[in-house]
């Protein structure tokens, strides 16, 4: 009989970390490298604490070419909002409700989108006694290639791929050659002892028969 109290604590652990790691939130640092023709996106994650949910959020995306000064190029507040600029039309909003997430993505990347991207964003938190800002900024320093380079390391992926292959193929021949061998052998004594048998006298045979005791 199985026991159900062992069963449902399992599943109620199993829930509980299930939605403990669906609230995680990890600051992952963006991509600093785009392909021309090729949608980019500009990863910002500004992560808050359980306490520190509730609270309005706006963000702030500056683009500074080399040499240049930054120009403001997306908004969000309460509302998106795009400025007139070289990306006017290809910038796309990537944020998550809960505002943790605040990326944006350039469609249709072009050499002359190589720059430095910067994220701002500040929170008000609404607190019983006090509402405090926090701020915080993102620097994504973007450089745009014509194509793709191949990445070293999945040349020596692929490299150690071939190489346990051709180690794995070697090991099944040598396997399958030595069972060969041993199975031939052992149809091979068989077969001598089969023809030893044969060989013997029929006199010799039946002396070869054990003594029914009475």
């Amino acid at each position: 009989i199985p026991d159900f109290s062992c069963t449902s604590y399992f599943f109620s652990c199993f829930f509980f970390l299930a939605g403990f790691c669906s609230a995680v939130c990890v600051e992952v640092p963006s991509e600093t490298e785009a392909v021309q023709g090729t949608p980019m996106k500009l990863l910002c994650i500004s992560c808050m604490k359980r306490e520190e949910v509730t609270a309005s959020t706006v963000v702030e995306w500056f683009y500074r070419p080399e040499g240049g000064k930054d120009e403001p190029i997306y908004e969000y507040r309460k509302t998106n909002h795009e400025f007139p600029s070289r990306f006017s039309g290809r910038l796309q909003w990537n944020g998550s409700k809960d505002m943790q997430d605040v990326s944006i993505t350039v469609l249709n990347v072009t050499l002359n989108d190589s720059g430095i991207y910067t994220c701002n964003i500040t929170r008000e938190f609404e607190f019983e006694i006090h509402r405090p800002l926090f701020t915080s900024s993102r620097l994504i320093h973007l450089t745009v290639v014509e194509e793709a380079g191949e990445d070293f390391t999945s040349v020596i992926s692929e490299i150690m791929m071939y190489i346990l292959l051709v180690f794995l193929t070697l090991w099944l021949l040598i396997e399958m050659v030595y069972c060969y061998r041993k199975v031939s052998k052992a149809e091979e004594a068989a077969q001598e002892s089969a023809t030893d048998y044969l060989a013997i006298p029929s006199e010799n045979k039946e002396n070869c028969a054990v003594p029914v005791e009475e």
